[in-house]
Parts: C-alpha cells; sequence; structure tokens
C-alpha cells in the first residue's frame, strides 16, 4: 500500500520506495533541472505522471517501480532519461506465486462498532442501495421495445412512487446467433439473472421476441427463477408485435411499481455493501493517490463486514504474485493462475490487446509505459487484505472481505459482470476522466489528480488528487471513500446519477462465436 508521506521526495518527483531506480514527476519538468536530494539532471523534458531514471540504468536492466518489475531497459539509459514505452521493453519474466504464504485474515470490528447505511431488505437477506424496477431483454431484438417502456417513465409519472428511483432497461447486443449450449450462454444466462435478482431490483419485467436462443423458459430454467408478483415476462411475437408489446409493458411495470413502491429504506449493517472496483482513463497517479486510497477504504469496509470485487484480469497481469501471496489457500490462488492462463493460452493469443503489453493511448499519455506498470497500479484498489476468493464473470458473489471476479478491462463489460454478482456501489478512479455510470448501481468517480478534477467536477465525486497536493494523507483519503460509501448507499446521488448515465452501459461479456 502506498504512504505517500513517508515517499522521499526528489524535487519535484517522487521515489517510491527505496529500491526503485525511477522517480514520478508531481508536475511537469523541465529538462536541465536539478533534482534536488539527487545528483540526477533531466536530460530532457518529463511530463507529470511519466518517469524519470534516478540512475544509470543499463540495457536488460528491470525498471523498478514500489520495488515492482514495470519492464526492461530498452537500451543503456543515462540518469535523468524520461522513461516510456519507448524505451521501457515488455517481455515476459518468471515470477513466484508464493500461494497463500503471505496471507493473515482481516481482523473484523465487534458488531458493536461496525457502521450502518439505510437500505432495502431483500427476500433473500442481501440489501440493495437502491430501489428499481429493471427491464431485461433476452436479446437484441426486444432491446427497442424494453428502452420504449423505459422512456415512457419519465420523473413526473414516477412521482406517485417516492421509494423507486427509476425504471431502467437492459438491453444488449447478444441472446441469438450464438452457441446454444456452453459457457457462452451460462455467462449470459448468469448476468441477466443476476441483474434479475439484484439486491438493488425490486421487480423485473423480462422481454423476449420469440424465436431466440436465448428462450426465457431456458434463462428462468438454469437459474431457478419463477415468474411471480415481482417476475413477469412478455414474449413480442406473442403480444402482437412492438407497438402492442411496448403498451402491454408499460401497464405491467405499472403493477410492478406498485409492488416496489412498498419497499422502504431501513438501518442494515455495512456489511451489506458490496462494491465493483473500477479503473478507467488511469495515468502515472492512479498508483499513488486514488487506487491505493480506494484500497485504504476497502480494508475499511472489510473490517466492517462488507465486500470489494477486483476486477479486469487483464490490469492485474504482471503483479498477480502479490495476489496469489495473499490468497486465503492455495486453492484460491491457483483460481487466480488459471484465470490469467485463460487468458493468456487460450482468449489472447495473437492479438494486440493489453495483456500482451499495449495500453489504450489515453494510458500511454497519462504515463503508463505497459501493462505491468498498469497492472502495478490497478491490484491496489484491493488493497493489502487477504484475497477470499476468485469467481468467474456474473457468477454471485457470497463470501465477504477482498475478492477477485474475472472480467475484462474494458469497464462497461466488466461493471455489468461485477453489478451481475451483486455489487450494489461501484467505485471508479480515473485519472484520464472516465464518463460513467452503471445503472441500477451508482458509481463513485474518485480522480487521481487535482487539474482533472476541476476540468471534470461535474463527473467527479472524489478528488483524491488531495493526497498529492499534500493536502490529505492517504488514510484520512480512505477514511472519506468509505464514509462516501455509506452516504451514496443510504440514497445519497452520485455526479454520474445527476447526469444520469448508466444507460446504456449494460454489456454482457460476449465470448463465444456468432453464427
Amino acid at each position: 500500500m502506498v504512504d505517500f508521506e513517508n515517499k522521499q521526495m526528489v524535487g519535484p518527483a517522487i521515489r517510491l520506495n527505496a529500491a526503485d531506480n525511477v522517480a514520478v514527476a508531481r508536475t511537469d519538468i523541465e529538462a536541465g533541472f536539478a533534482l534536488a536530494g539527487s545528483n540526477v539532471v533531466t536530460r530532457e523534458k518529463v511530463p507529470a505522471g511519466y518517469k524519470v531514471a534516478l540512475r544509470d540504468i543499463a540495457k536488460g536492466e528491470e525498471i523498478l517501480k514500489y520495488a515492482v518489475t514495470i519492464g526492461f531497459a530498452a537500451d543503456d539509459l543515462a540518469a535523468g532519461t524520461m522513461l516510456h514505452n519507448h524505451n521501457v521493453e515488455f517481455r515476459e519474466f518468471d515470477r513466484d506465486y508464493r500461494h497463500a504464504l503471505d496471507f493473515k485474515p482481516m481482523e473484523l470490528l465487534p458488531e458493536a462498532e461496525r457502521a450502518t447505511f439505510q437500505g432495502f431488505m431483500r427476500p433473500d437477506g442481501r440489501a440493495g442501495t437502491r430501489n428499481f424496477v429493471a427491464l431485461i431483454s433476452t436479446v437484441n431484438c426486444s432491446a427497442t421495445v424494453v428502452h420504449a417502456i423505459a422512456d415512457h417513465f419519465t420523473p413526473e409519472r414516477l412521482a406517485e412512487f417516492p421509494n423507486v428511483d427509476g425504471v431502467a432497461a437492459f438491453a444488449h447486443a447478444l441472446g441469438c446467433g450464438m452457441e446454444m449450449t456452453g459457457e457462452p450462454m451460462d455467462l449470459l444466462h448468469r448476468t441477466l439473472a443476476g441483474y434479475i435478482r439484484h439486491p438493488n431490483v425490486a421487480a423485473s419485467l423480462v422481454m423476449g421476441l420469440g424465436c431466440e436462443r436465448c428462450q426465457i423458459g431456458g434463462l428462468l430454467g438454469t437459474q431457478k427463477l419463477a415468474p411471480g408478483p415481482t417476475l413477469r415476462t412478455m414474449v413480442m411475437q406473442e403480444a402482437g408485435g412492438t407497438r402492442q408489446s411496448i403498451e402491454a409493458g408499460i401497464e405491467v411495470v405499472k403493477e410492478l411499481l406498485v409492488e416496489a413502491n412498498k419497499c422502504e429504506r431501513e438501518t442494515v449493517p455495512a456489511s451489506h455493501i458490496s462494491v465493483g472496483l473500477q479503473c478507467g482513463g488511469s495515468d502515472g497517479f492512479s498508483s499513488i493517490t486514488a487506487n491505493p486510497a480506494l484500497g485504504t477504504a476497502v480494508e475499511i469496509l472489510s473490517r466492517h463486514g462488507g465486500t470489494g470485487i477486483l476486477s479486469e484480469t487483464p490490469e492485474i497481469y504482471g503483479v498477480e504474485h502479490t495476489l496469489t501471496s495473499r490468497a486465503a489457500t492455495p486453492e484460491i490462488g491457483e483460481k487466480l493462475v488459471e484465470r490469467i492462463r485463460w487468458w493468456k493460452d487460450v482468449y489472447a493469443v495473437g492479438r494486440d490487446v493489453q495483456i500482451n503489453g499495449t495500453v489504450s493511448p489515453g494510458n500511454q499519455h497519462g504515463g503508463l509505459a505497459n501493462i505491468f506498470e498498469k497492472s502495478l497500479g490497478s491490484s491496489m484498489k484491493g488493497g493489502t487484505g487477504p484475497l477470499m476468493e476468485v469467481y468467474k464473470y456474473a457468477e454471485p458473489v457470497t463470501t465477504k472481505g477482498f475478492v477477485f471476479m474475472d472480467t475484462p478491462g474494458f469497464d462497461p463489460v466488466s461493471a455489468t459482470g461485477q453489478i451481475a454478482g451483486g455489487a450494489n456501489l461501484v467505485a471508479f478512479t480515473t485519472g484520464r476522466g472516465s464518463c460513467f455510470g452503471a445503472k441500477p448501481t451508482p458509481s463513485i468517480k474518485l480522480a487521481t489528480n487535482t487539474p482533472m478534477f476541476k476540468r471534470l467536477e461535474e463527473d467527479m465525486d472524489i478528488n483524491c488528487g488531495a493526497v498529492l497536493d499534500g493536502d490529505a494523507s492517504m488514510e484520512e483519503m480512505g477514511q472519506q471513500i468509505f464514509e462516501y460509501f455509506l452516504h451514496v448507499a443510504s440514497g445519497g446521488e452520485t455526479k454520474s446519477e445527476q447526469l444520469d448515465l448508466g444507460r446504456h452501459e449494460f454489456v454482457p461479456w460476449n465470448i463465444g462465436i456468432v453464427g
């Protein structure tokens, strides 16, 4: 975990560990600048968030940040050289997974000392942070219909249902032209079911076309769901087509709203909070401010009995050994390695995707040289506590504490899996400025730096750049984030909710072929 206060300042740069041979520029550093506290003079401009060599580094030598390997010198690099993907080589290297050897149980607070929030208790014993009526399409062919039904329920029409947060449509591009059986269909089924039974959803209408491969009957059967007062179904080909399905769907939702409005907020333990941990538009400060601050908040939440779900498998690659060593059992560590191997040996073989080295242009502009450096920061969102379980995409998350779910790095797909698994909050760190929402789950935006926070303040909830500015300690920032979790879980609106984001970010992972 980052302890910013104890890091070595090298003029306007930060050396994050005594073993490091690079420092990170806090602000733009011009060429010819003598770094105080060292004998280093910059040989070229070092933009904020980028790295500068603190000594001569020989070709092939490891580049160390937080004493972790993030690449290798592509050439002989003189002290004062700016380091980035043009002179930092990405290549594979051996890692010691040390399964469960560093495991330390999380110490829970006594129940009397644990925090609470105002949530919606559900019949299955979980608690929601929001109270939605969900419109679920089984196939892309019913997407227009569910969106039209949702659009009918304007704020004015929902005014008579004060306990309902909204009517949300969850449409997607899958459901037909895909394999009838196997993991692609299983994945879609459990994703849809995860939204139907989500703790932030009071009632659902499932809408199919009728001839698709993802049949309503098959979905309900495999997921052990049954129609009832809060789960209704409709098939367009049986209802008379598009217009009549929309009209009939509106009438069904009116009935579901009555049921949903019966739910009221009540005091529940913070152990019911499950946070999906996301990062997007990362930069060189992600690993110094927002990600470790979020990790601190997850540690606090875990002590209160709650759950943090780290995901984005390509964005832990290269540092996965720092997680496996903290796993509760060797078997849990092996589960994580198996997921990494599936990505490397099956799913992404020969593909120009980030697990094979190259991060997005935005990440590169933000100072990240490759996926190893990005992963170093990304993994920090989970804190330093024990890894308690590893889940496949959209599997129900039932274990408390810090867990991992296998997802892609693409934020809408990743968050969809976390929410399907039960995340009733999403915490999203960003350095470049991701604008994201994820109904029915509130999305909390955490900025890594003050300039971006000020530029995009309408989208950002908390400025973790205060750590970099010296205005807050890491512990203070983590506590602030945790308290904001409680505030949002109790009904406080996030910036993304104020902007009504999240209407189009339901994106189930498509791992199969289209035929």
